[in-house]
């Protein structure tokens, strides 16, 4: 800041004057301008800057004179203001001048530093220089300190003019801080005068402090008084309210002495309840915990049934699967189409299964029907039971109610008969349930019936037996969610559906206003449902006692759209003697609003209670639902299968089971065994086993439905006869059918299948016998409402195998149905036992280690008993086996078992180690054992158990086999190998083992490669692998070599292989080429080089073409051919060439894929063919209707000819033979069958055109179904062994190892886009087009690919005519995309350009081609300005111009007005002229028509002109007010926004006939868009009365202003006369008017005339259409003076149809200059 500043002084300037002082400018830091300081110290009341003025100044005295009349306080005022900013600008110049005073004393620091570094540098110059001539000789060092002193010499050069330049800035900053101090001089007085200001300031404001002292002291002491007294009153208060603080602390006291007892029995009463709900929670979570443990359990058992159910599914697919095999070899063997027959029985089994569905549809119609039928008969009876409560019914109204329920019955048989078959598969138990349906005790129809039916009519199996209703949710909502009504009372998902209707029988105005409520609609919606909604939707008195009263408040609330009312109207029969409702109507209320009622339940007797409270309102009625129910008892058990596992003989498990109340009633309960359940299972045989599984297929037919409740089950109905699935009352009987299935296989194995097999199961009486499985101690008691009890179930196993036991638990309350619970459990009896009793070790190899283990597990005589409270207790006896294993010695050295003895202890396990070694010697030391054909080993093994005579016997099983690997031959030879390409050989490898071996090549050479996976794989048992051996030679050399097969277990296979390396004579870039997925019509290229690399015959420096070991060909030019195949899609360019020593060729290689003209001529043959067997069948189809009509009516004829005529007799058999004869002719003769007899003839292929119809249609359908199609191509190159260039007949020798091969990869598929515009052309012609102007033209293309592409597009030229105007997006597949081109030639030439449109597959290619036209067009106006003159209002004027077209080409125009655009509307709301600054756009807009429509209208607005043609515009002026300035722009512009003329459209429009004009302008151009009848008229009488009091009586409106002016010239010591002309003129109007023409007049001529202005003419006439020009001439009278304006005001009357009167003002002045314009 302090640079900058000192800059802005040097550079600005100081002048002085006489006058002034010296003006000096600087820049502050809070100001940016430069100002003097006369600006500076000047303050708001424009102080003088030199104070130094004479007293006797006249203008002083006139200010001293005037300052004496002004306020005293406003002086003060003014004198400190003026003081204030004195003493600021003061401040800054002394802030100013420390500034200044700073940056000398800167710059002297500055220039005394700079001369000190100086002379420093002197210094070390004398030094350097004393060192050169002491080190004259030294030259190293007389160059260095040169350089030094050349370097000292530069920096001192700097250093001096760094001083210099210092030294000027020290003298510029002196002589600022001088000025400075000339201007603080200047300003010396000044300063003493503000100082002297200050100081009475100072005193004036110490004074007033005083004042404000002394006067807030006064206040002070006021205040201390206010607040002594306030104290007083206040401590006053306080005691008053101590002593009533007092009473109430004592009587607080009292009362807590009194509540501290009662608190205290609250406290025990609370730890009381604590206690009991910490037992209450100890004891739930003690349930939650056995819940738990049996949820595992059943969890447990729900996965074994799970994993059995899927192995029994698996088990029936895979028996699907070989039956399906089993079928179609059976029918193949036969000689059948399998394919076909097995095609026909699927379609059969389809059309079955549609049939089916077919009828599970119409019978789930059939009972929507009924359902519907049977809700209106319930809403039509209780209509006559509302009627029948206010008229007695009539005797015909009887009988013709009886004939409309007659006919509901007769519709509902119909309805409900089901079919001759259904009724054959469902057997008479149905019969019962549609008879209960029809009833109408019950209208509403549940989930479960609907279930039940649709389940019998499908053909299940399982009957449903004493169904109730279900609360559970239909998984489809039927006929009981629908509302059929537009009163339908809301209802929650347990209750059925209820409707309320308002009576039909209503009086007065509820009868009008119930007809109108079902149409009341607000703010244009109509409203449906009930009005009123209540909350709770549903009063529900749950578990009522009689005797006592129930109350509930419900709140109703208006849901409708408008407003409306609320009535009570009353309340169901079953209800009045119970519920009382208390309601007060509340009025009208708003949408959103509630009201509030309550209900009063009084209990008398203990029933269920259901009915409705009814409302109306506008509306429409609407009822609130109420339901009472009483207490029940509801006992569930938490498991009703009780399993008990596989146990040991002797011991004792407990179960328990937990019996739940739901309900609020307490019971009673008792548990006895059913005799007629129990049955015990000693072994079980594989049948018994095979017949208690369920199959998976049956799953769906067993399974009881999840909304069958437990007391719908009838055990007494029951069979005890055999296991079945009626025997499991579970929610899973599948998994218990399935569980006993597995232990029964497992008892038959535990058993050891001493072949005893049991078809039938044994039933125990329980009487005779005691039960394994017994009730524990409780076997009755009482269970409370919502509690629980638990009830222990004991199995103890003296026998092995299976047993079971129902046990039933009854109830007390006789609404209570009894609970069967199942228990079963298994008993096993084997001491010691293996685990595998037959071990398999699979298959095995020769010379390879297997080890197994051997688990012994023991059985002790353990006794578990159970406690009371359900604990198990133990009594081990602690009893150890041994058991020693012995092997057979035929196996010793093959197989051995560690350890030979051992002990099992009880309850235990005991594991050994079984190792098995089979050696080469295993078929002859076991020959009794091991079966050499198979490789089957089967060794018997026993294991001895100490003090038991009969051992433990278990077996193991092995297959042994070997572990070889062979080849199919010893020795491969891969013959001539070139070095650029390689040679596969394919060998055979077979595995001779019964196990898969892994097997890998291993330290194969560089130049061999093993495939498949590199030569690593695995070979399965007896399998044989074609292995590919790749040769690949490096050099050209002889190759013999050896391969390592290893496998597995680390064996080595050898195979030997030898080749012959060659180098040809050229080479090729790229030996491979593989195109991408190339799209049919489109291309993909390829580039690669053929090179002649052979240079030298010296076979060190580089590789050298030779045949293995062979002589190496001389260096020379070579020529190639590539043998393409005829026909292909492959092109070679160039195929020949000639390659020099050291060069290459580049060889570009195209793939095509294209489709062949004969496979789209065979396809649109096809198509055509195809077309015509379709127009066949639809004319037999026609034909067999038409047939089936003339044998109807063949029918009905001969059924009326048949029928005996009781008058006429009947007629003789010939007539009705020659009857039916002449309609069979007739028949024949309007037959539908072709009159040509000759077949159709399918085109022939060749016959078919390219181009037509056909050959698109075939290529499109090709391209739609084309598929992917791969192709490989091996082209040969052939290579001469020379050049020839003398012999030019003689031909090239082609040596065949010299031959080089280009493989060609090539995928063809189908095209993801094709053109379907323009019979799928890909040329866009634009032809001719008008330069600037805008063509489009849309190209659609269609994805038939199968997934979504994305598309783009190559970019056009950014400064061509061509543009694509939409976005490429992603299409789906069969979804199309429009390419939008435009077209917009900037010259008149010929364009074309390419435009390429891909996605990620292909791409599609357009040509666009164009060529622009120059447009001619000329206008018959030029441009200017178009006036219409004056109009009346209400009327019109026009005007006609021509437009010329001389272009060869139609031009499209349009006529713009700038009041339609919007540009101009927007420029139309600026600010006029006269406001706006001169810089601001002025609009071309005038005056617009209050109607909203435009004052000038074109016509037409917008066309086409022909090529040389011409276009009339007309132009019409239509005010609809009077205006002076109607104005607009029109502009006639082309389709490329090419202006052809521009001219502004005036007008003026009057309410009268006649009109002046030439005056000067007084009102602006923009019109206000107050109309003007809102002024106050009154304001105008006010100023028009006393200018022209003798015409404002005439005149009923005020008089026109109008101004004057005329300026007369003073040169040349004369005067010019001034003249201005007036024109007055007469509208021409075909409307009727009073007065076709305008008189007109002036009034007092002789003011004007002594005032020096003549008017000519003073009176006359204008005819209509027609003006007249009226001269005004100024002439300045004599002793005028020439600074005076003369300003005279006459009346100018005009009189047509109405009187007009103008106040004409005249101003004349003389000028002394003549202004231009």
């Amino acid at each position: 800041m302090e640079d900058s500043t000192s800059e802005n002084f040097l550079e600005a300037p100081i002048s002085t004057t006489e006058h002034d002082a010296p003006e000096t400018t600087w820049t502050d830091e809070d100001t940016e301008e430069d100002t003097t300081w006369e600006d500076v110290l000047k303050n708001a009341d424009d102080f003088p800057v030199d104070y130094s003025l004479d007293c006797e100044d006249p203008e002083w005295g006139v200010s001293e004179s005037k300052d004496m009349g002004v306020d005293v306080r406003e002086k003060s005022y003014a004198d400190s203001t003026r003081m204030f900013k004195l003493r600021k600008n003061l401040d800054q110049l002394d802030s100013f001048y420390k500034q200044k005073e700073l940056n000398v004393l800167k710059a002297r620091e500055e220039l005394n530093a700079c001369r000190l570094h100086l002379t420093e540098l002197e210094k070390a110059r004398d030094n350097l220089e004393t060192d050169m001539e002491k080190q004259a000789e030294n030259s190293a060092a007389v160059f260095r300190l040169r350089a030094q002193h050349k370097s000292l010499c530069a920096q001192l050069q700097g250093e001096e003019e760094l001083e210099a330049h210092l030294a000027m800035v020290l003298q510029e900053h002196e002589l600022e801080l001088c000025e400075v101090e000339v201007e603080l001089g200047r300003f010396f007085g000044l300063r003493q005068e503000v100082e002297q200001e200050e100081k009475d300031f100072q005193a004036k404001k110490q004074e007033k402090y005083n004042q404000r002292i002394q006067r807030e002291k006064n206040i002070a002491k006021g205040a201390k008084l206010r607040a002594q007294r306030a104290r007083s009153e206040q401590e006053k208060a306080l005691q008053e309210q101590a002593e009533l603080d007092q009473r109430r602390h004592d009587q607080a006291m009292a009362s807590r002495r009194k509540a501290v007892v009662f608190l205290r029995q609250t406290l025990n009463r609370m730890r009381q309840k604590e206690t009991e709900r910490e037992e209450k929670r100890k004891e739930l979570m003690k349930r939650r915990m056995e819940a738990v443990a049996s949820l595992k359990a059943n969890i447990s058992a729900t996965q074994e049934t799970q994993r059995v159910r899927q192995a029994k599914e698996k088990a029936r697919l895979q028996k699907q699967r070989e039956d399906k095999n089993r079928q179609r070899e059976s029918l193949q063997a036969a000689g059948m189409n399998s394919l076909k027959l097995m095609h026909l029985q699927k379609a059969q089994e389809d059309l079955r299964r549609k049939e089916e569905e077919f009828q599970d549809r119409q019978t789930a119609r059939r009972m929507e029907i009924v359902s519907k039928l049977l809700l209106e008969e319930e809403m039509k009876d209780k209509l006559e039971k509302r009627q029948a409560l206010l008229f007695p019914p009539t005797p015909p109204h009887v009988t013709q109610s009886i004939a409309l329920k007659q006919r509901e019955q007769r519709l509902l048989q119909t309805l409900l008969s089901p079919s001759p078959q259904a009724e054959k598969e469902e057997g008479p138990t149905h019969r019962p349930a549609s008879s209960s349906i029809s009833s109408r005790s019950d209208v509403s129809i549940s989930p479960d019936f609907m279930k039940d039916k649709w389940r019998n009519e499908e053909g299940a199996t399982v009957e449903k037996k004493g169904q109730k209703d279900c609360l559970v949710q239909p998984e489809f909502s039927g006929l009981w969610d629908r509302k059929h009504s537009d009163y339908t009372s809301t209802s929650d998902e347990d209750i059925p559906l209820k409707t309320s209707h308002l009576s039909s029988m209503k009086t007065g105005p509820e009868k009008s206003l119930a007809s109108k409520a079902g149409k009341k609609a607000a703010g244009g919606k109509e409203f449906k449902g009930p009005p009123f909604v209540s909350k709770p939707e549903i009063v529900l008195f749950k578990d009522f006692d009689v005797g006592k009263t129930y109350k509930k408040k419900v709140v109703l609330t208006n849901v409708s759209h408008c407003t409306n009312y609320c009535r009570l109207l009353e309340v169901s029969q079953n209800l009045m003697d119970f519920v009382s409702v208390s309601f007060d109507p509340p009025g009208p209320m708003s949408a959103g609003m509630a009201c509030e009622l309550e209900a009063v339940f009084r209990p008398v007797l203990n029933e269920n209670l259901e009915g409705e409270v009814q409302f109306q309102s506008a509306a429409g009625p609407f009822s609130v639902i109420i339901k009472c129910t009483r207490k029940k008892c509801e006992m569930v058990v938490d498991s009703s299968l009780i399993d008990f596992g596989t146990h040991v003989v002797g011991q004792t498990i407990s179960r328990i089971i937990t019996l739940t109340n739901r309900g609020a009633l307490g019971t009673r309960y008792a548990l006895a065994p059913l005799s007629t359940s129990s049955h015990q299972l000693h072994r079980l045989s594989k049948d018994a086993s095979s017949s208690v599984q369920v199959p998976a297929d049956s799953s769906s037919v067993t399974v009881t439905d999840s909304c069958l409740a437990p007391e719908e089950v009838h055990p007494e109905k029951e069979s005890t006869e055999c296991i079945t699935h009626s025997d499991v009352k579970s929610d899973t009987p599948q998994a218990n059918n399935a569980s006993l299935g597995i232990e029964g296989t497992e008892v038959d194995q535990i058993s050891g299948g001493d072949g005893l097999e049991e078809n039938m199961i044994t039933g125990v009486d329980h009487g005779s016998e005691v039960t394994e499985i017994s009730i524990g101690e409780v076997h009755g008691g009482e269970v409370g409402p919502f509690a629980s009890v638990k009830l222990p179930i004991i199995f103890t196993p003296t026998i092995p195998g299976e047993t079971k036991l129902d046990i039933q638990i009854t109830f007390s309350q006789p609404e209570c149905e009894a609970i069967v619970v199942s228990a079963r459990g298994v008993a096993e009896s084997f001491p010691v036992w293996v685990a595998k009793p037959c071990m398999d070790l699979r298959i095995c190899m020769y010379d390879r280690l297997y080890q197994d283990s051997i688990e012994v597990q023991s059985r002790s005589t353990t006794n578990v008993t159970t406690s009371s409270e359900g604990m198990n207790s133990t009594n081990e006896a602690n009893t150890a086996l041994r058991v020693t294993f012995e092997v057979c010695k035929e196996l010793k050295n093959h197989m051995d078992i560690l350890p030979k003895t051992g002990f099992v202890q009880a309850r235990s396990s005991f594991h050994a180690q079984l190792k098995f070694l089979p050696r080469r010697s295993l078929p002859m030391d076991a020959k009794s054992f091991f079966d050499q054909n198979t490789g089957v080993l089967e060794v018997p093994l026993f294991i001895q158990v100490a003090d038991q005579v009969r051992p433990v016997p278990f077996t193991v099983h092995a297959v042994v086999t070997t572990s070889d690997l062979e080849f199919d031959r010893s020795e491969v030879d891969f013959g001539h190998c070139s070095v650029f390409e390689s040679v596969r050989t394919s060998i055979r490898l077979t595995n001779r083992s019964l196990l898969p071996q892994d097997f890998g090549f291993v330290g194969i050479p560089k130049f061999i490669d093993v495939q498949p996976n590199d030569g690593f794989g695995t070979l399965l048992p007896l399998q044989t692998l074609e292995i590919d051996l790749i040769f690949s030679a490096l050099k050209a050399t002889e190759y013999s070599f050896q391969l390592t097969c290893k496998s597995g277990i680390n064996r080595d296979f050898l195979i030997s292989c030898r080749a012959i390396g060659v180098r040809p004579l050229l080479e090729l870039s790229d030996s491979v080429v593989q195109f991408g997925g190339t799209a049919v019509g489109d291309c993909s290229n390829a580039v690669l080089y053929v090179v002649n690399s052979h240079t030298n015959r010296n076979e060190f420096i580089q590789a050298v073409p030779r045949v293995g070991k062979g002589p190496i060909p001389p260096v020379g030019p070579r020529l190639f051919t590539f043998a393409t195949p005829e026909k292909s899609e492959i092109t070679v360019s160039p195929a020949t060439g000639r390659v020099l020593p050291g060069q290459r060729c580049l060889v570009q290689v195209t793939f095509s894929p294209s489709l062949s003209d004969d496979d789209i001529r065979m396809e649109a043959v096809r198509l055509v063919c195809h077309s015509e067997e379709l127009r066949v069948q639809e004319f037999q189809k026609a034909n067999a209707e038409a047939n089936n009509s003339k044998d109807t009516e063949l029918e009905v004829m001969n059924k009326k000819e048949t029928q005996p005529d009781p008058k006429k007799g009947k007629k003789p058999p010939t007539n009705r033979g020659s009857g039916k004869l002449s309609m069979n002719e007739r028949g024949s003769k309007t037959s539908l069958t072709p009159k040509s007899d000759r077949p159709f003839q399918p085109p022939s292929p060749a016959d078919i055109q390219k181009g037509s119809d056909e050959y698109t249609a075939g290529k499109a359908s090709l391209l739609r179904s084309f598929t992917e199609r791969c192709s490989r191509y091996i082209i040969p190159c052939f290579v001469s062994n020379g050049d020839i260039t003398q012999q030019e007949s003689e031909e090239p020798v082609y040596s065949p190892y010299n031959t080089l091969y280009l493989e060609l990869l090539c995928l063809a598929i189908r095209p993801a886009l094709v053109v379907i515009s323009d019979n799928g052309e890909t040329t866009v012609d634009f032809s001719q087009v008008a330069v600037g102007q805008k063509v489009l033209k849309k190209v659609t293309i269609q994805n038939i690919s199968s997934e979504s592409v994305k598309l783009k597009s190559s970019l056009l030229d950014l400064n061509g005519s061509f543009s694509l105007l939409n976005a490429m997006r992603e299409v789906r597949p069969g979804d199309t995309h429009t390419l939008v081109l435009a077209f917009i030639p900037a010259f008149a030439k010929k364009y074309r350009e390419i435009l390429e449109v891909s996605c990620g597959k292909m791409a599609l290619e357009f040509t666009l081609s164009g060529e622009g036209i120059e447009p001619l067009i000329t206008c018959s106006l030029e441009e200017g300005v178009v006036n219409f003159g004056y109009v009346l209002e209400k009327e019109s004027a026009t005007q006609v111009f021509t437009l010329q077209n001389s272009s060869s080409l139609p031009v499209q125009f349009s006529v713009l007005l700038d009041s339609l655009c919007l540009s101009s509307c927007s420029n139309s709301r600026l600010l006029p002229a006269f406001l706006s600054p001169a810089s601001v756009p002025q609009t071309t807009l005038g005056t617009q028509n209050h109607s909203g429509q435009s004052v000038f209208s074109v016509s037409p607005r917008e066309g086409a002109i022909g090529p040389g043609k011409s276009q009339d515009i007309t132009v019409t002026f239509q005010p609809d007010h009077e205006s002076l300035h109607y104005q607009d722009m029109l502009r006639v512009q082309l389709m490329n926004k090419q202006c052809v003329c521009v001219m502004e459209l005036r007008g003026a429009a009057r309410c009268h006939t006649m009109f002046v004009c030439g005056g000067d302008a007084l009102d602006t151009c923009s019109e206000s868009l107050i109309p003007n009848h809102i002024y106050n008229t009154a304001e105008t009488e006010h100023t028009g009365m006393y200018i022209l009091p003798f015409l404002y009586a005439e005149s009923e409106k005020p008089p026109t202003p109008m101004l004057l002016t005329l300026r007369s010239v003073y040169s040349e010591g004369r005067v010019m006369a001034a003249v201005r002309e007036l024109e007055v003129g007469c509208i021409r109007t075909a409307q009727p008017v009073s007065k076709k023409n305008v008189e007109f007049g002036w009034e007092d001529v002789a003011t004007l005339q002594q005032h020096g202005f003549h008017v000519d003419p003073t009176k006359g006439s204008v005819d209509a259409g027609h003006r007249r020009t009226i001269t005004v001439t100024w002439t300045p009278p004599a002793g005028h003076t020439p600074n005076d304006v003369v300003q005279v005001r006459v009346p100018l009357i005009l009189r047509g149809d109405e009187t007009e009167v103008y106040s004409v003002t005249l101003l004349g002045y003389v000028s002394h200059r003549t202004f231009s314009g």
